[in-house]
């Protein structure tokens, strides 16, 4: 699709950037774009950290258990008789 674009293509893309946009706010457009990224990639980071912890409390129960059943005790039997 942009196999055919050449510097020239490049250089009057950013000309007409420069017009829209004006030399004195492309500083600040240019740093509150690196933010957006600095915060959506640290975002991104905390996401699959939690990811990680809840897959990792999420094998620790089943690690334990693996292998062994649940053993249950029968309650005694109480006699209903008064007498004893």
């Amino acid at each position: 699709m942009f196999g055919n674009l050449t510097g020239w293509h490049l250089l009057v893309v950013l000309a007409v950037i420069l017009l829209l946009f004006g030399a004195a706010k492309l500083p600040a457009l240019a740093k509150s774009m690196g933010q957006s990224a600095r915060v959506f990639k640290s975002e991104m980071k905390e996401m699959k950290r939690d990811d990680e912890i809840a897959a990792q409390s999420s094998e620790a129960p089943r690690s334990a258990d693996a292998g062994t059943t649940p053993t249950v005790s029968p309650e005694p039997r109480r006699s209903t008789d008064p007498s004893v």
